[in-house]
């Protein structure tokens, strides 16, 4: 019996508010609670709580100089991140593939979708994005695509629920970027 490795075609859109609740839900599912762990990218160990809620991607769908990507595989939602223009590049985050699918190419695939639209749409110079500076295997992930730690940190935002209910005391971001070719 051979078995495929082909990468799955997707269908790239952006999101809208009828999209707001199966968001929510892929996002959780890759970080949290033990739906997370049957992908790598899980933050269970860290983290307890929601990762994101309906009014922050509602918020966010709404807002100018960005979107909401999403990538369907068979009309089913796969993988979401969010890319806003700013002074600086494109921010690149909300990242998030289904657990049970990661490893398969579906990440790439979103994350150069991403990056095409800030090089072709938006014009822009580079993506950057925060990643959990204990994110060790994610963080090699990105450098393995092009991104580098830039040495800048961002405190966690310890006491708002909005972003997870920490397990240990020591979380911070850290700044990767990317320039783009043109």
């Amino acid at each position: 019996m051979t078995t495929s490795t082909a990468t799955p075609t997707l269908t790239f859109r952006a999101a809208g508010k009828p999209d707001v609740a199966a968001i929510v839900a892929l996002v959780q599912s890759a970080y949290r609670g033990d739906a997370s762990r049957a992908g790598w990218t899980t933050e269970a160990d860290l983290l307890d709580g929601q990762r994101t809620d309906p009014e922050g991607v509602a918020r966010t769908i709404e807002q100018p100089g960005g979107r909401i990507v999403l990538a369907e595989l068979d009309g089913k939602l796969m993988a979401c991140a969010h890319i806003e223009c700013q002074p600086r590049g494109c921010y690149f985050g909300m990242f998030s593939v289904n657990p049970v699918s990661q490893g398969g190419g579906i990440g790439n695939q979103m994350i150069l979708e991403c990056e095409r639209i800030a090089r072709d749409e938006w014009r822009s110079a580079s993506v950057f994005m925060t990643v959990i500076r204990q994110r060790d295997e994610l963080i090699a992930w990105y450098e393995r695509r092009g991104y580098r730690k830039t040495g800048e940190r961002k405190p966690f935002p310890y006491g708002d629920a909005r972003f997870g209910l920490p397990k240990r005391d020591d979380l911070e971001f850290i700044v990767l970027e990317k320039a783009l070719a043109p």
